[in-house]
């Protein structure tokens, strides 16, 4: 028992060891909470102050900027009014000086009204004065008059009515001799005036055409190699140009002449086509009736198209539009027709570029004029298929092709033929007359054409002040080139002047030669 109590003993003491040690353990950390949320609510305390502190310094610095800022926002406010009083007040000064300019200036003015005024005043007693006494002379002259009238008619005999008669007489048998002489005199002046507006027309025309000289130099010759190539183009028992001349309808001449073969053909599209299809036999070597057969098929369709090309080119150039192609192709034709070696299809396009601009010049319709031009000669192109001279030949031609009457009647009448009731129709054969004259444009005047340019350069350079001439515009113009270290400007000129003066002594030509003497100096340094 006693064991057993003591065992009691023992435990309840253990249990209140472990109470009292629970209880100090509770005790204690209620005491280290307490202690926690003290220091906690201390250091809490410290950064609240902390950041008021902060938020104070902070407040205080943005109080000092606001300030300092709104001091400088009303110094900057400041300046700008200051500156605009500024401008205000420069504003005034300037308002000022032009108030007291304005104010000198009507003061001025002011002094030249009185003065004009003054003058005025003046002028007007004198015209008072002036008409006064007109009115007064008027009076003596009236005066005056009737007493010579009395005088006269009492001297003559005549009464007024009479004597008014016989000078009415007197005045208009005067008056229609001087109209006849001032009709005689116009009339002369109008001729002069209207011949010397022609020509310059003319001038004008074909100096702003300008066109090369048109003349070529045609050939009907194919070279050969050798001799012996004349015996191939003949061919075994002749069947070799016997087929050639009947398809191509031209005459072969093989004659002695060395390395030449000769064509011929009144028809120069043929003549042009037998030539190349020979000079293509000739190249390839293959003579036989079949090769010549399918040679001259080839160049006939070349030369067709070619002629095609040509035309098409000549109304493109002469801007000429909305021609049958019919027309066209016959335009292309004349490329292979010449006159007096002058290409035809060449001149053509001239003769419409000049009729073209005097109609311009005279205030005319310059496209149809250019087609009228254009088309003229275009008889030429059918004139070995048909009979006729080539004017009736392209007029029927351009009438069955329905080209207007102007150009019909052009294409009949360039070569005065018949009588022109048209304008165009003179404008054509003007122009015609033009191109086929200029100077070098057929060969029968190219050789004058050479000597007369020669002979104006020979005659300016026989002057010892003289460099270089050059004869220019077919001899309408020399230029003459002087030589400047032996010349002055005055004596160039006199130089000029002899040269024209020897031109008029030694020389028989048309209209005027423009001498143009030109003088001058070089100097050239080198900067080093």
């Amino acid at each position: 028992m006693s064991l057993g109590g003591f065992q009691f003993l023992g435990d309840s003491n253990a249990l209140a060891w472990d109470i009292l040690i629970a209880i100090v353990a509770a005790i204690i950390g209620a005491f280290l909470v307490k202690l926690l949320d003290r220091l906690r609510k201390w250091d809490a305390e410290k950064e609240a102050a902390q950041i008021i502190d902060r938020a104070e310094l902070e407040a205080k610095a943005r109080r000092m900027e606001a300030a300092v800022e709104a001091k400088e926002m009303a110094l900057q406010e400041k300046a700008k009014i200051e500156e605009q009083l500024a401008g205000i007040r420069n504003e005034l000064h300037e308002r000022e000086r032009q108030l007291d300019k304005v104010e000198d200036s009507l003061q001025l003015r002011a002094d030249q009204l009185a003065k004009q005024e003054r003058m005025v005043e003046s002028n007007q007693r004198k015209l008072a004065e002036r008409l006064d006494d007109a009115k007064r002379r008027t009076h003596e002259l009236t005066d005056l008059l009737d007493l010579q009238r009395q005088t006269l008619h009492e001297v003559s005999g005549l009464n007024r009515d009479e004597a008014t008669n016989r000078l009415l007489n007197q005045l208009d048998t005067e008056l229609t001799n001087e109209q006849g002489a001032i009709i005689r005199k116009h009339e002369k002046q109008i001729e002069e005036t209207c011949d010397a507006k022609a020509k310059e027309m003319l001038i004008t025309s074909i100096q702003r055409f300008a066109a090369a000289h048109t003349a070529e130099a045609t050939t009907s010759t194919v070279d050969i190699p050798n001799d012996e190539m004349k015996g191939r183009i003949i061919g075994r028992e002749g069947r070799n140009i016997r087929t050639f001349e009947k398809i191509t309808g031209v005459d072969v001449i093989i004659d002695d002449t060395p390395g030449v073969v000769i064509v011929s053909a009144f028809d120069p599209v043929r003549r042009e086509t037998a030539r190349l299809a020979l000079a293509k036999l000739i190249a390839d070597g293959r003579i036989h009736p079949s090769r010549i057969e399918e040679l001259v098929a080839e160049t006939e369709s070349e030369i067709e198209a070619q002629i095609k090309h040509y035309g098409e080119e000549a109304v493109q150039e002469a801007d000429v539009h909305g021609l049958h192609p019919r027309i066209v192709q016959m335009l292309g034709r004349l490329q292979y027709r010449t006159s007096y070696s002058q290409n035809v299809l060449r001149h053509s396009i001239e003769v419409a570029f000049v009729a073209g601009m005097l109609a311009d010049e005279m205030g005319f319709n310059g496209k149809l004029a250019r087609r009228a031009g254009l088309l003229h000669d275009i008889g030429k192109a059918a004139d070995h298929d048909s009979e006729g001279g080539h004017p009736k030949i392209g007029a029927d031609l351009l009438k069955r092709y329905n080209e207007k009457p102007e150009v019909v009647h052009a294409a009949l009448g360039h070569h005065d033929d018949l009588r022109c009731d048209m304008p165009y129709t003179v404008l054509v054969s003007a122009a015609d007359a033009c191109s086929a004259s200029r100077p070098g444009a057929r060969r029968e005047t190219l050789d004058r054409y050479i000597k007369r340019m020669e002979e104006l350069e020979t005659i300016a350079m026989s002057f010892d002040d003289v460099h270089q001439a050059f004869a220019i515009q077919a001899g309408r113009e020399v230029r003459v080139i002087a030589k400047s270290k032996d010349t002055t400007d005055d004596s160039a000129a006199k130089t000029c002047r002899d040269i024209a003066k020897a031109f008029e002594e030694r020389l028989t030509y048309p209209g005027e030669i423009k001498v143009t003497m030109i003088r001058e100096t070089r100097h050239t340094e080198i900067a080093r």
